[in-house]
């Protein structure tokens, strides 16, 4: 029996900045930012959108009632969380129109969380075939303004379909972990935004790679060559192409060549986003499938998961015969529908959001489009609203 991703759709805000603007605000060349990191648009997340309102707006379109019917385990992993005992999944499953009896549980582990809730609802559905799983990944990325970490932030959710008999991704059992106290990156209870050894991280980030990887190879028999395309985890997406570089010399030149391809297919749509944590290595994965025009049923997919702390896993799929049946079509033509925010519009909005205190608050919903948004705070109750209700 197959078990895999069954549909994959993505929704992040309907505002960007632009990276070349930014590089000039803050006294940085351009070129550090469009090439040195490898990105191009930063998504700016408005106050009316948080963890649970992206969620539910990757989700919902998606979905049919079959669906809703058959989901019977809602996984919603972030390291945005809106509460510090209720679930954000709680939240979601009413905003989507969940049944009761549905499991919701928030999951946490820096960026991996998303690819660890993958794998448990994989189980789930193998136990229950007649029984789908949803599992968004949803975070916004903050590390402040005029920080080092300022140019890989970003924002957005990725929501994907568990089932039997998959459109899009057959998964295996070939998982190879990792996992060891780190500190590269952290976020403490009274800090709103990140702490991170940025050089540190990225060093981590590709030993774990390594690992995990050249173990999978060693354990399934298999090479390089094996594969069709290599998707990884990507806050800015030079670091999964220096990932990529470090094991390309266990390929010949035609393979490696081929191998570059395919990553440049998978970036794309990173690169106009901007750092998902755990829905980054899943949009990268949404990227290839949309923009790759070379794969073909049957293709052998790696995927490589990791969140600072740290943990680490790479898995495999195969490609399904209409895999694009399953995809977020529509995603690269509503990225290129957003609205360009100047640098201070985008500061104004990084400042605006709902304040940590126990008073009333109202959001200004501006030109926010989606139809799960964030309204404010009330009786020191977030406030939520679906426009087509």
């Amino acid at each position: 029996m197959k078990v895999g991703i069954d549909k994959l759709h993505f929704a992040s805000s309907h505002l960007y900045v632009d990276m070349a603007d930014l590089a000039l605000a803050r006294n940085e060349a351009p070129d550090k930012y469009l090439i040195g990191i490898g990105q191009s648009k930063m998504a700016v997340i408005p106050p009316s959108q948080d963890a649970v309102t992206l969620a539910a707006n990757a989700a919902a379109p998606m979905l049919t009632a079959a669906d809703i019917e058959a989901i019977d385990l809602l996984i919603v992993a972030t390291e945005s969380g809106v509460d510090n005992s209720k679930a954000a999944a709680i939240y979601v499953a009413k905003l989507l129109g969940l049944q009761r009896r549905v499991r919701t549980i928030e999951m946490k582990e820096a960026c991996y969380a998303a690819t660890a809730g993958v794998k448990l609802a994989q189980d789930h559905v193998s136990g229950h075939p007649d029984k789908k799983a949803l599992v968004i990944g949803t975070d916004i990325a903050r590390y402040g303004l005029h920080t080092p970490g300022e140019p890989t932030q970003g924002g957005g959710a990725v929501a994907m379909l568990i089932s039997a008999a998959p459109q899009v991704l057959a998964l295996a059992d070939d998982s190879v972990l990792l996992s060891q106290d780190v500190m590269d990156f952290w976020r403490p209870l009274y800090h709103t935004t990140a702490l991170v050894d940025g050089k540190y991280s990225s060093n981590i980030y590709i030993d774990y790679f390594q690992d995990v990887f050249k173990t999978y190879l060693a354990e399934q028999q298999k090479t390089l060559a094996d594969f069709k395309a290599l998707t990884f985890h990507l806050p800015y997406t030079k670091m999964g192409l220096k990932a990529l570089r470090s094991v390309l010399p266990l390929a010949t030149e035609a393979q490696q060549r081929a191998l570059l391809a395919h990553f440049e297919a998978a970036r794309h749509l990173n690169r106009e986003v901007g750092n998902l944590y755990t829905g980054s290595l899943y949009l990268s994965l949404l990227s290839l499938l949309l923009t790759d025009p070379t794969l073909a049923a049957d293709d052998l997919i790696g995927l490589f998961s990791y969140g600072s702390g740290a943990e680490g896993e790479f898995y495999t799929g195969r490609l399904q015969e209409n895999y694009q049946r399953g995809l977020d079509s529509a995603l690269p033509q509503r990225l290129a529908r957003r609205r360009r925010v100047s640098v201070s519009e985008y500061e104004a909005l990084f400042n605006a959001q709902l304040a940590l205190t126990a008073s009333d608050q109202t959001i200004a919903l501006g030109d926010d489009p989606h139809r799960f948004v964030l309204t404010g705070q009330q009786q020191e109750q977030r406030q939520y609203l679906d426009r087509q209700h």
